[in-house]
């Protein structure tokens, strides 16, 4: 590889790693940078390229609709945004504990949980009165970084400078139903929970969890969120995460690959919830637009096209066989997680740890591969979704010569 195409001279906010590649182009699973190198995709812009790179017939439908209109804000509707609405409630709804009668369309999957946040609280303040408010999360979860659903992400690198964050929100350990049957109380509206942790280990949530959750709401009267940003769409090998652990979510919230790319999330809410809200009670410019909603009535053609699904579960089977060769191989390797595309190799060096776990994604860059880290320990693999074998195993392979790399190192 020549020299990358890095650079520190941004514009933007201190937000982001001081050092990023420049990307000009993407044909596939693969990347370009402005230097010309080439790299392989294994983390499908944070689990969001599903379909990859360059897909000619997303660009002609987001273009053919850019031609004809852009934008009409939430005062008005357009044909695509109710249809993609009425799609959403059709697939999901066999999902829900009850059938999903209503979506709100946002632009991120954080918009998507402040939403679901609103709206638990929202039906908790009608039908119970004031003082019921309270919202269960799950130790390690992610849910977003705008202050609501940062209220809902537990770790105190995200939330310590931001202090105070909104009251009510308490957090339990994952697939620990002790745990869970202890912290139900009257005051509570809501339960937010992963079918897999993403940012926070790739911890999978059981079925005895899950089974757990399903009784508590409906025997309490306590909504189910399932936050479906990452795993909804395919991701898992299913069309949405929650039926892996058998879970029955009240509210639904989804986004990353919803829109191809483009700025996209929605809500999902069944008529229990819908018939509280009034006008005015939340809203949005930007979300559902003609164009994102374009993009994603595409994006659900293919990965509704017969076979699909069926290509993701024999790639995430190749995925599991060899990350577990992997394990095999080094040591330090010391956990799978996840499952389905959304997987992650658990990294224990020793000593080396703290030297060496952060060279592992530059090294990997340097080599061609990008990939991703999930928590402290973890690194992410999360391909497009079309990644064929032949590329799939080319990126394992360069994942394997990264571990070489680094166990060289270790070894020195």
């Amino acid at each position: 590889m020549s020299n990358p195409s890095l650079t520190n001279d941004t514009p933007f906010v201190r937000n982001y790693a001081r050092e990023v590649l420049q990307f000009s182009h993407g044909r596939d699973v693969w990347l370009y940078d402005t230097a010309g190198n080439r790299y392989l995709d294994l983390g499908a812009g944070i689990a969001v390229n599903a379909l990859g790179y360059g897909d000619r017939r997303l660009a002609r439908a987001v273009s053919r609709q850019m031609k004809r209109l852009v934008h009409v804000s939430n005062l008005y509707t357009t044909p695509p945004a109710l249809e993609l609405g009425r799609r959403l409630l059709d697939i999901a709804s066999p999902v829900g504990r009850e059938p999903f009668t209503a979506v709100h369309f946002g632009n991120s999957g954080s918009e998507a949980n402040e939403a679901a946040i609103k709206y638990a609280r929202l039906k908790a303040f009608t039908e119970k009165g004031p003082g019921h408010h309270r919202i269960l999360a799950f130790e390690n979860a992610f849910h977003g970084r705008t202050m609501g659903s940062l209220s809902a992400t537990p770790k105190e690198a995200y939330r310590k400078k931001f202090e105070p964050l909104l009251p009510g929100f308490d957090f339990i350990p994952i697939n620990d139903v002790p745990a869970l049957e202890r912290a139900i109380t009257d005051d509570v509206a809501a339960i937010m929970v992963e079918p897999v942790q993403g940012e926070g280990g790739l911890e999978v949530l059981n079925r005895d969890t899950a089974e757990a959750l399903n009784r508590i709401g409906a025997e309490r009267k306590i909504l189910v969120i399932a936050d479906e940003i990452q795993t909804g769409l395919g991701r898992l090998g299913t069309l949405f995460g929650s039926t892996l652990s058998g879970l029955k979510p009240d509210i639904l919230t989804l986004s990353k690959p919803l829109a191809g790319g483009l700025p996209l999330s929605a809500t999902l809410v069944p008529a229990s919830v819908n018939d509280q809200v009034e006008v005015g009670d939340h809203g949005t410019t930007f979300g559902g637009g003609p164009a994102t909603s374009a993009a994603a009535l595409y994006i659900l053609d293919r990965i509704l096209e017969p076979g699909f699904l069926n290509r993701v579960q024999e790639r995430a089977q190749e995925l599991q066989e060899v990350l577990e060769r992997l394990r095999g191989r080094y040591d330090w390797i010391t956990e799978l997680r996840g499952t389905g595309m959304l997987r992650g190799l658990r990294i224990d060096l020793g000593d080396a740890q703290e030297r060496l776990f952060p060279e592992i994604i530059p090294v990997a860059r340097n080599q061609g591969l990008l990939i991703l880290r999930s928590g402290a320990d973890v690194i992410r693999i999360a391909p497009p979704l079309v990644i064929d074998r032949r590329d799939l195993q080319r990126g394992l392979g360069m994942l394997d010569n990264v571990f070489q790399t680094i166990n060289a190192r270790r070894n020195a």
